[in-house]
């Protein structure tokens, strides 16, 4: 019997079908949950070395401008749907580091994270890991709608910035933002255009109570349609897509009408311009563009599509800027930076920056060694794994990812091999932003200490695990341990003790009884 299929909406322009609201719907309802859970992934962007190409980016933009003489007003990094902060954190994390190295003096930034979520802004503004950084003004948070918004009020500072209200460019990091906003589709076929519809249905009511994972229930048929008129007002992207209706001979296109809006809108922000540097899964040449089947919608949890930034680097440079894109071919994800800037040609920092942390060995590289070390993990030893670990400067979901094979070898290893664990682990945790994911980071590299020999230190992650989770039986009887080995015997009884108020029964509490105090 074939299942029943409920029809949700028929044959609507692709950029307005009800599936962009279910997105939004998603994430009103998820939150940080959405990420904290594992529903939606973050990982392949949100990594430390990703926030460490883009704080390479960053900071040769603001040597440039420096060597322009433009040091005197602040610089606004507006992050577009940051979603769960983690991105932002590691940015800034290295950025410090660069400033940290430099003697020049360079503009002042603020950092805004921005979202349409508003349990993601009070997230942002609670969080204990940013609260330095608002102190210190180089971090505020904004609401930003891509479809509606043309104005930023920055809620710690009290500011609303409006059309032609920043002096300097504004600096806009687009990070795995345009696959999941509205965007047009057409199909293209022999110098013939049409206007791709969509239908949606699915196997459950949407009348009822959707469950999480609804989106990933529904299924969309698409349909063809002649266009009427001429597609858009704006007369560039009208060119655009002629250049495609004569250059592509079938296919399936997104065209980012929603994403080119958007960066009108922040555009009119300042007088000075903007830079937008966004990277995501799609390309940015025209042969890749050619025999696109019908488009899969990637569900997990939300929905994205690939993006088209052939479109958006041509709208930069008919708008009289200029686009840098990768030079060599990239398997997993694109990364562009867009000048939409006077005198774009002169910002020589910010393009050698991109030669060497994108062209040279970037993110895309990265994912990919990344992968390899995943499918031969069996084999790594310790050094190998500290290397990857190096290389993708801490990465902290990289280190849970092989802690198993880093408890499989960390026994067998020499003294000098032990220091260097320790201070790799050190290293994680400085660039771990907590999110409440399952994974006790914490609790793992404390028992990772103890293992190695280095008590004392154990217990101050112990005492993260429990400010982050809480207690729990496992915190207790580590906590013991490391008061035993170093005979602080008061502290052992005190922690036995309260372990088994809160744990009565628990057996394993009964085995820390029979350690001897007196021995050496």
């Amino acid at each position: 019997m074939s299942e029943n299929r409920f029809v949700i909406e028929t044959k609507k322009p692709f950029a307005e079908s009800l599936i962009w609201q279910l997105n939004r719907d998603y994430y009103d309802k998820e939150g940080v949950g959405a990420w904290s859970s594992g529903a939606v992934p973050h990982h392949l962007t949100s990594n430390s070395m990703v926030g460490k190409t883009y704080a390479e980016l960053i900071y040769g933009f603001l040597k440039d401008l420096a060597r322009k003489g433009l040091t005197e007003e602040p610089v606004y990094i507006l992050e577009l749907g940051a979603g769960h902060g983690r991105f932002c954190f590691h940015v800034l994390k290295h950025l410090e580091r660069l400033e940290e190295g430099s003697d020049m003096k360079l503009p002042t930034y603020c950092f805004v994270l921005s979202d349409i979520v508003e349990d993601n802004l009070t997230f942002f503004l609670d969080h204990h890991q940013f609260q330095s950084y608002y102190e210190s003004g180089k971090l505020d948070v904004a609401y930003f709608d891509a479809v509606k918004s043309d104005e930023l009020v920055l809620r710690k500072a009290n500011k609303t910035i409006s059309a032609n209200g920043l002096e300097q460019p504004l600096l806009v990091l687009a990070n795995y933002f345009f696959d999941s906003i509205p965007t047009d589709l057409f199909h293209f076929n022999n110098t013939k255009m049409t206007e791709c519809l969509v239908s949606v249905d699915s196997g459950q009511d949407p009348a009822g109570q959707p469950d999480a994972n609804f989106i990933e229930k529904i299924d969309l048929t698409f349909h063809k349609s002649p266009p009427t008129s001429v597609p858009y007002e704006n007369e560039f992207l009208n060119e655009i897509l002629e250049n495609y209706r004569q250059s592509l001979f079938n296919t399936y296109l997104f065209f980012p009408r929603t994403g080119i809006q958007c960066i009108d809108n922040l555009r009119k922000l300042s007088k000075g311009g903007m830079l937008l540097i966004s990277m995501d899964k799609g390309f940015h040449e025209m042969h890749d563009l050619e025999n696109v089947p019908v488009p899969d919608m990637i569900s997990h949890g939300s929905l994205s599509f690939w993006v088209n930034f052939h479109s958006l680097g041509a709208y930069c440079e008919k708008t009289g800027g200029t686009s840098i894109f990768p030079e060599f071919s990239n398997f997993h994800l694109d990364l562009a930076c867009l000048f939409f800037l006077p005198e774009a040609d002169s910002y020589s920092e910010t393009k050698n920056a991109y030669r060497r942390f994108v062209d040279e060995f970037g993110p895309d590289d990265f994912t990919g060694m990344k992968k390899f070390t995943y499918k031969h993990i069996a084999k790594m030893e310790l050094r190998e794994l500290i290397g990857m670990l190096r290389l993708g400067y801490y990465d902290s979901a990289m280190f849970i990812n092989v802690l198993p094979r880093l408890k499989q070898v960390y026994g067998r290893i020499t003294f000098n091999d032990r220091k260097r664990l320790a201070q790799t682990m050190r290293q994680t945790w400085n660039m771990h932003f907590h999110l409440k994911e399952k994974e006790d980071l914490a609790f793992e590299i404390g028992g990772m200490l103890y293992a190695l020999g280095f008590h004392k230190e154990a217990l101050t992650y112990f005492d993260h695990s429990l400010e982050q989770y809480g207690e729990t039986t496992d915190e207790f009887y580590n906590r013991a341990l490391c008061y035993y080995q170093l005979r602080e015997d008061k502290l052992f009884l005190k922690t036995v003790k309260a372990a088994k108020i809160s744990f009565p029964g628990f057996e394993q509490f009964d085995q820390l009884d029979a350690l001897d105090l007196g021995a050496a």
